[in-house]
C-alpha cells in the first residue's frame, strides 16, 4: 500500500478533488432544481442524463484517447466540465441542465477512463488489487467529503456551484505534472450479452436491477431529501451515510463472500438492503431511522456490485472474462440509466416515499430472481471460486478491467498451484 501511494498519490489526489467537484453538483442540483421550481419528473430526467452520458462515455472515450492521447484528452473534457459547472446556474432550464448533464456525465466518464489506465499502468501484478482499493477508498471519501462543502453556500447562488469548478481544475495539476511515461490503451473485444447471460443469468439480471438502485441513490437522494423538507445540512448528512456504509460494508462483505456460497450472500445483502429502505417509508418523518436506513442501505447495495462481477467470473475462463467485463458495464449502464426516470415517476404517484419504494421493490426482485436460480444450478464449491475484489460502481471501464486483471492472475495462481 505504501509503495502505491509513493508512486501514485498525485493521481489519487487529483481524482479524490475529481470526485468531490462530481460529488457537489450531482447533490446540489437536486436541490437547486428544487428551488427553481423543477418538478420532480424533470429533475428526474436531468440525473438520467449523466448516466446515460457515462456508459456513452465509456464507450467512446478508447477510441479518442487512441487518435488522440491520454493527455489531451484528459485536459480538454477535464476543462469542458469546469465550464458546464459553472453553466449549470446561468442556464436554469430543465432541458438545457439535461443536456448539460449528459455532457458532463461523457466527460467524468472519459477522465476515469484516462486516469485509471494511468493507475493500472502503474501498478503491478502483485499489487493491483490493493491498487484498486485504495482507489476505491479514494473515490468514497471524495464524495462524503463533497457534502461537507454544500452547508458553505446558498444553493440558490453561484458559489456552489463556482467551488466544484475550482476543484475540479485544480485537481488536474497534480495528475498531469506527475503521471508516468503514456501508457498503452487496449480494450478487450466484447462479449456477446446473449452468451453472457447463458454463463450467469443471476449476475446479468443482478447487475441491471443494480444499476437501477445505484443511480436513483446517487441521482435522486437529494431530490428526496428536498421533497420532505430536509435542510441543506441534513441532505449532506444523508448522503453522506449512503456512501460511508457502502464504504465500511465492502470489505468486511469481500471476506465473506470468498467464504460461503456467493447466491446465498448476494440474496441476503439484497433482502438485507431491502428492509433498510423499508424503515424511511414506515417511518417518514424520523430523521435518525432514515440516516440509519441510509447506512445499511448504502453499505449494502454497492459492495453488491463487486461480489455480482465476482459471481459472474466463477463461471468464466480467465480468457474470457475481459470480454465479459464490456458486457457487465453495459447492462448495468441501461439499468442505471432508466433508475432516475422511474424514481421520478414513482414519487410523482406516491409521493416522496416512491424514492424508496422504488429501491425497495428492486431489491427485492433480486432476492426472488436470486431465490428461484438456486433450484436452477448446483452451488459451486468453494475452492473453485475467485476471489472478491473491490470496485465500486461509479468506477469506469478501466477500472473494472483491473478488477478482471486480478481475477485472471488470481485463477491462473490456482491452476498452477
Amino acid at each position: 500500500m505504501i509503495q502505491i501511494l509513493h508512486s501514485s498519490w498525485a493521481l489519487l489526489l487529483g481524482m479524490m478533488l475529481l470526485m468531490v467537484g462530481n460529488g457537489v453538483q450531482g447533490t446540489l442540483l437536486g436541490i437547486r432544481g428544487s428551488i427553481e421550481g423543477f418538478s420532480t419528473f424533470e429533475l428526474s430526467l436531468i440525473m438520467s442524463g449523466y448516466f446515460a452520458g457515462f456508459l456513452g462515455g465509456s464507450r467512446l472515450a478508447p477510441l479518442m484517447i487512441r487518435r488522440v492521447g491520454h493527455v489531451r484528452v484528459f485536459a480538454a473534457l477535464g476543462s469542458f466540465i469546469s465550464a458546464v459547472l459553472i453553466m449549470y446556474p446561468a442556464l436554469t432550464d430543465p432541458w438545457i441542465w439535461m443536456i448539460l448533464r449528459v455532457a458532463i456525465g461523457f466527460c467524468f466518464s472519459g477522465v476515469y477512463v484516462t486516469a485509471e489506465s494511468w493507475l493500472n499502468n502503474a501498478a503491478s501484478n502483485e499489487n493491483r488489487g490493493k491498487a484498486l482499493s485504495l482507489y476505491m477508498i479514494v473515490q468514497m471519501v471524495g464524495i462524503v467529503a463533497a457534502q461537507g462543502l454544500l452547508v458553505l453556500g446558498d444553493p440558490s447562488g453561484f458559489v456552489l456551484f463556482v467551488i466544484p469548478s475550482v476543484l475540479v481544475s485544480i485537481a488536474f495539476a497534480p495528475i498531469l505534472l506527475s503521471v508516468s511515461p503514456t501508457p498503452s490503451f487496449e480494450t478487450a473485444k466484447g462479449m456477446d450479452l446473449v452468451e453472457l447471460f447463458r454463463f450467469s443469468p443471476l449476475g446479468c439480471v443482478g447487475l441491471f436491477l443494480l444499476g437501477g438502485v445505484f443511480s436513483a441513490l446517487f441521482g435522486m437522494a437529494a431530490i428526496y431529501g428536498t421533497a420532505i423538507g430536509l435542510s441543506i445540512g441534513e441532505i449532506s448528512s444523508f448522503i453522506s451515510m449512503i456512501y460511508i456504509g457502502g464504504l465500511v460494508m465492502q470489505f468486511p462483505i469481500g471476506w465473506m463472500s470468498d467464504r460461503m456460497d456467493r447466491r446465498i450472500l448476494i440474496l441476503i445483502i439484497a433482502g438485507l438492503g431491502a428492509l433498510a429502505s423499508l424503515i424511511p417509508i414506515l417511518m417518514p418523518n424520523a430523521y435518525l431511522p432514515l440516516l440509519l436506513a441510509a447506512f445499511f442501505l448504502g453499505g449494502m447495495s454497492n459492495p453488491l456490485y463487486a461480489l455480482l462481477i465476482a459471481y459472474v467470473n466463477d463461471f468464466l475462463d480467465p480468457d474470457d472474462m475481459p470480454a465479459a467485463s464490456s458486457g457487465l458495464i453495459f447492462i448495468n449502464g441501461v439499468g442505471a440509466i432508466a433508475g432516475p426516470i422511474i424514481t421520478g415517476w414513482a414519487m410523482t404517484q406516491l409521493g416522496p416515499s416512491g424514492f424508496f419504494a422504488f429501491i425497495t421493490v428492486l431489491l427485492l426482485a433480486l432476492v426472488g430472481y436470486g431465490g428461484w436460480r438456486l433450484t436452477q444450478r448446483a452451488a459451486l464449491d468453494l475452492d473453485e471460486q475467485g476471489a472478491f475484489v473491490p470496485v465500486s460502481p461509479s468506477a469506469s471501464p478501466v477500472a473494472v478491467d483491473m478488477a478482471q486483471e486480478v481475477y485472471i492472475e488470481a485463477a491462473l495462481d490456482d491452476d498452477a498451484t
